[in-house]
This record gives structure tokens, C-alpha cells and sequence, in this order.
């Protein structure tokens, strides 16, 4: 049985030094003249679910409980966790085991290949977002890790929030596919005054498991 090729929404065009193949994606691990940061991380082949369900409070995917309030997120054994209304939930897999699978009940949907999912990492990540939106990511209203679902360069995203400190800073953005080239040209122009540079999976891993 032949194997059908899966291709990320996000083009970069820096060169890649190191690469790795897993369920048919081809992954870059780290491009040439990633700099000291900020960076932009392509993660649209990590495993992300679409829950909706009208108990969805009884529901803990993976074992872990769902935030209580639309906005809330948890981060837990590299799983992220979104509370998106009264009854829908995202659940992303930034971090975890790569065989992780879709659990097995009715109400989730895979939505991996039909979203563009990029990580901005790094001092002057909301620098970068004022120039593309006017949600305020810095109010105090909001502790990390938080989700909005709103516009981001004129475009519907969910936009989780991970960290507002300093070289610690991070948001993770979704998007519908069909808007990824739009969006990474959109995100790398203002990124641009920045040093915002391409970066690989290995950028992303070590900095959310940094301690």
C-alpha cells in the first residue's frame, strides 16, 4: 500500500539542515542562520483535535481535565488544552509521546491537515502581534497560558498564549490552511525588524521543555 505524502500550509524559504520523516511529513529540524531569536516554528504536522461535546465538562482527554471557562488552557505532558466555549475544546500535541492517537470516542475530530499551526518564540514576540492585531496579549487580565480566537493579520486564528516574559515569550497560532502563505508572509514582514528567523522543531522542543 503506497504511502500519500503529507505537506505542511507553511513554505519557509531558509535552508534546512537537518530533517526528519514522521507519518509521511517531512520535518525540518533546524535551518541555516537561525539567529539568537525571535523565531518562527512551523508546527502544522503536530496531532491537533477539534472536541465538541455537550458534557465536554466530564470529558478529560489524554487523562487530563478540560478548563472550566472559554479562554482557559492547560499545559500538561506536552498537551495543550483550550477551552474554546460551552461545549467545544482544541487539543494540540506540542510536546508529547509522537504516537499519540486520536482517543477512541465520539465527539473529536482531527484537524491536523487542515490548519496552518506555527509557534512565534522569543523576546519581542508581542512586538511582532501589535503590528498584526489589536488583541491585547500583555493585559493583566490574562495569565498564561490563555487562548483568544480572534482576527490575526485580518485572518480567524486561535492564538494560545504560552508565555509573556522576556526570551520566554510564545504564542502558538492556527489558522484555516488555505491562509498559510498570506499568513507566514504576513508574520515574517513584521517580524522582520526583529530578526524574526525561521527555526526548527528542535528550537520549539527546547524551549518548552526548558525548566
Amino acid at each position: 500500500m503506497k504511502n500519500i505524502k503529507r505537506v505542511s500550509p507553511v513554505q519557509l524559504k531558509s535552508s534546512p539542515l537537518k530533517t526528519e520523516q514522521k507519518d509521511n511529513w517531512d520535518i525540518v529540524m533546524e535551518y541555516a542562520g537561525e539567529g539568537d531569536g525571535p523565531y518562527l516554528v512551523d508546527l502544522s504536522h503536530k496531532l491537533r483535535l477539534d472536541l465538541q461535546n455537550g458534557e465536554i465538562n466530564a470529558i478529560t482527554p489524554f487523562g487530563i481535565a478540560i478548563p472550566d471557562s472559554p479562554g482557559k488552557c492547560v499545559l500538561q505532558d506536552g498537551l495543550l488544552i483550550n477551552r474554546m466555549n460551552k461545549t467545544q475544546a482544541s487539543i494540540y500535541n506540542l510536546a508529547g509521546q509522537d504516537n499519540v492517537d486520536m482517543p477512541d470516542a465520539t465527539g473529536y475530530t482531527d484537524v491536523t491537515e487542515s490548519a496552518l499551526c506555527v509557534a512565534i518564540i522569543g523576546q519581542q514576540v508581542f512586538a511582532i502581534c501589535e503590528k498584526l492585531t489589536s488583541l491585547d496579549f500583555m493585559s493583566p487580565d490574562y495569565v498564561a497560558p490563555f487562548l483568544f480566537q480572534g482576527p490575526f493579520s485580518h485572518v480567524p486564528c486561535q492564538i494560545v498564549t504560552l508565555n509573556k516574559t522576556g526570551d520566554d515569550s510564545g504564542i502558538i497560532l492556527t489558522c484555516s490552511r488555505g491562509y498559510g502563505r498570506d499568513m507566514i508572509h504576513a508574520i515574517l514582514d513584521a517580524g522582520d525588524e526583529f530578526n524574526l528567523k525561521p527555526a526548527g522543531e528542535n528550537r520549539f522542543r527546547n524551549w518548552i521543555t526548558r525548566p
